[in-house]
């Protein structure tokens, strides 16, 4: 949903309109900078006959995630998918591509309020995971982000109307705060415009920092337990990193259920994101605010180990000293006659490892 009026001019890309401040002055994602090759392993490129449009997350080796206005049409020609892609221009040598056989809508999508802004796409084939290209886990229903909470948006957002990123466009990242619904709901109502539950919004009351145009669709995620865990998908907002007006994102744990009934086979990573003490945006009030609801749901839900991993790691011979957790398989084998390491192991599953028969004599 984007607003017109003398202080804003509007512009189109291949997705929808997004209003931009005439006076902006932004110079990429907004405030961000260059993301290194790699760390961001789930960021999707969407393209339509050859031309970046949206952002999309890799949830597993099928399916994409991405926001619902990127699509006004469901169609799937000339729809392509860049994964492990760095640079809009030039070579990437560890990127691929998919075309895309179905584009499903959040069935509640309404392009009047944003709300329920999500869709799902699957790839025509299944991607390989490699250290550039890998899933982010997303969060699960019971997943609760305070005011406050640590986020990072990633995409190829233009630097203003119509003018892209410098060459060679390369992705950019940018760190932001969750905003609480409630402050949220306050600062849209001055334009008459609802902050629903199914949303979740994020941005620095100064602004200067946030997603744009041509970041629709891209994921905002946080890090806990050194997993990388989705709780946004790029939606919608007034202007870009205007201050008092936080970037606003389809909230991801709304919408646990729907991507289940969606993917029946290899379903994706939900984790629970849990914040610690008191949400510091139950005390915000103003006028025509809703009342502070609150819902209990049980959940079962264990991820797979493979969801929300981005360590990459290019060096060993005359490498350094590896970071701690960096290669979560490796085994440390020990003599109980001596107590020191005499061998290596791979940890292959929940209890077994891997390693040489030499090791073992007797």
């Amino acid at each position: 949903m984007f607003m017109t009026d003398s202080d804003y001019f509007v512009f189109q890309d291949a997705s929808h309109s997004w209003m931009a401040p005439l006076n902006t002055h932004n110079t990429r994602i907004v405030g961000g900078e260059n993301a290194p090759a790699g760390a961001w392993p789930w960021q999707a490129s969407l393209t339509r006959n050859g031309r970046h449009f949206c952002g999309g997350s890799l949830i597993n080796k099928d399916w994409v995630l991405t926001a619902a206005h990127c699509f006004p049409r469901t169609s799937t020609s000339g729809l392509v998918i860049y994964l492990g892609r760095q640079t809009q221009q030039g070579s990437n040598a560890n990127e691929v591509s998919r075309t895309v056989t179905q584009v499903i809508n959040h069935p509640k999508y309404d392009d009047s309020t944003s709300d329920n802004d999500i869709a799902l796409l699957q790839l025509s084939s299944s991607v390989s995971f490699t250290n550039y290209i890998r899933p982010v886990c997303l969060a699960a229903a019971s997943s609760t982000f305070n005011r406050g909470t640590d986020s990072w948006v990633t995409g190829w957002g233009t630097i203003r109307s119509g003018e892209p990123l410098p060459s060679p466009q390369t992705l950019q990242e940018v760190e932001v705060p969750v905003v609480g619904n409630r402050k949220c709901f306050c600062k849209y109502s001055v334009r008459n415009m609802g902050i629903t539950d199914n949303m979740i919004c994020a941005g620095r009351d100064e602004g200067g920092k946030d997603s744009c145009q041509g970041d629709s669709g891209g994921p905002m995620v946080s890090k806990q337990n050194n997993r990388w865990v989705q709780s946004g998908v790029v939606s919608f907002g007034i202007g870009c990193a205007l201050a008092e007006f936080p970037g606003v994102y389809a909230r991801v744990s709304q919408y646990e259920s729907w991507i289940k009934t969606q993917i029946t086979s290899n379903q994706p990573g939900f984790v629970t994101f849990t914040s610690s003490g008191t949400d510091s945006d139950l005390t915000t009030t103003c006028a025509g605010l809703p009342a502070i609801t609150t819902t209990t749901i049980a959940t079962t839900t264990v991820a797979p180990v493979v969801c929300g991993r981005a360590a990459l790691n290019s060096r060993l011979i005359g490498g350094l000293d590896v970071v701690a957790g960096v290669w979560p398989w490796m085994a440390s084998l020990h003599s109980k006659e001596r107590g020191a390491h005499v061998c290596g192991g791979t940890l292959v599953s929940e209890d077994l490892v891997l390693t040489s028969a030499n090791c073992f004599s007797r």
